[in-house]
Order: C-alpha cells, then structure tokens, then sequence
C-alpha cells in the first residue's frame, strides 16, 4: 500500500481510506491499485463483512489526478483505473461510504456502487467530465439515470450542475445527512449493522437488488472506450492544461 491509501479493520468492517489531504485525495494511479487490492482482499475474507469508503478529514474524493489525466493524454490510458472500476462494480461485500466535504468525478460516480452513503451536511457531489472534454465513467451513464432520473441526471452529468447532500440525498445517491464532525461515525455505526446481518441473506438480497452485473461491466467498457478516445483530443488537452496552470 501507498500512503495516500490507508486500509484498517475495525471487527468485520473494512475501512478504506483515500489520505492525500493536500490535493483534496485526488486519486494516482497508485491509490487506484491501493483501492482495487483492498477490496479485492475484502471479498476473499470471511472475517469481513462490510466495507466502508473514506476520505482525509475536509475533502472526499476530487477525482482523479489531472496530471495523469495530463500524461495518459500524450501516451495513452493507464489501466489501473479501469481494473479499480471493474472491482467495484464486481465486489461482493457490501460497500458503504464517508462523504465529507467535495466529491468529485469519480469521488461522486463511485458512490452509485456504494450500497449505503451517509454525506456531510456542507458535502457537494459534482461530475465536471464534460468541462475537460471527456465523458462520465465507473457505468454512471447508466446507473444514474436510474437511479436519478433522466432530467437530473442530464443536469449533473452533461451540464456539470452540482448536487448539495440534500440533493443527493433527495435524488436516491445519499442515505443519509449527517453533521460533518459525526459524519464517520454514522457511516461506521451502518456498517457495523450491515456486517452484523446474516451474510449470506444479504448477498443474495444485494444481488437481486442491484443492476445486472454483465450489463453494468458492459456499460464500463463502453465509457473506457470512449474516454480513451476523448483522452487523445485537443479539447482535453487543453482544459487539462488550463486547469492546472489555474493552479499554480
């Protein structure tokens, strides 16, 4: 494991947490390898059974790192993201997640695999894909229209529109709204309880519940696709350019 991916037990909850407090845990590619072995170790182990998603106190996820984003431009997709999503949508153990503080891009796409979220009352999901010239990922394309409903799926989506945790939460993304300082405990009091359920109940009724798993991994190969494509344009050049010197 990195540092800026730290995984401990607490009984037979997993904890995952993204530890990269100084770029808001904007994701390497390295934390995408650190996430996918973690759950990946999480389904093949008896004592866990439930997995809990974090972040550094005051940022949840601000997406992936444009500066690989920047580089994967001149030389082509890595696929250690792609091996994150494909692990995410094929893990067995239920997944629940922290959101404190701003959800970006894959911090707010991840979430439609997650099977219990509790936000931060300040939190903002957003999803500004198209602003770079790419196109949303992780199957969301499919899973939040679903979930969401077409029009306000299209507003956060195309348009780039963000979502309070109450509009989250309203929308069918967000369990629950929680104080930002209480934020981890409600989360780890969930799944706590998910974990104290009989699990095999409870895999079977997560896969009845759920979308069809080779419709879902189908629709993640199809984004990839075009993402990779859309990486090699001169419109994501140069918003990824622009955006960093905004930066500096």
């Amino acid at each position: 494991m990195t540092g800026d991916i730290a995984v401990t037990d607490d009984g037979a909850v997993r904890i995952i947490r993204m530890n990269r407090p100084e770029k808001k845990n904007a994701l390497t590619l390295a934390m995408y390898t650190d996430m996918t072995r973690a759950l990946q170790e999480a389904d093949q182990s008896e004592a866990i059974r439930c997995v809990m998603i974090a972040g550094a106190p005051g940022a949840f996820c601000a997406g992936n790192d444009i500066a690989d984003f920047l580089k994967a431009a001149g030389g082509g997709l890595d696929p250690r993201g792609h091996e994150f999503l494909h692990a995410l949508a094929r893990r067995q153990k239920p997944l629940v997640a922290a959101v404190n503080g701003v959800a970006i891009g894959i911090g707010t796409t991840m979430l439609f695999h997650c099977d219990h979220v509790v936000a931060g009352a300040t939190s903002t999901l957003s999803t500004p894909f198209l602003k770079l010239g790419l196109i949303p990922e992780a199957a969301s394309t499919l899973l939040a229209p679903m979930r969401m409903g077409y029009a306000r799926a299209f507003s956060m989506l195309v348009m780039g529109r963000p979502l309070t945790a109450e509009e989250a939460k309203d929308a069918g993304i967000v369990n629950t709204v929680a104080n930002a300082a209480e934020v981890e405990d409600v989360a780890l009091k969930a799944a706590r309880e998910i974990a104290a359920l009989p699990p095999r109940s409870v895999a079977v009724t997560r896969g009845l519940m759920r979308s069809p798993l080779d419709d879902v991994i189908k629709h993640i190969n199809t984004e990839s696709a075009h993402f990779k494509e859309l990486l090699q344009s001169d419109e994501a050049r140069a918003a990824f350019t622009a955006f960093l010197a905004r930066r500096k």
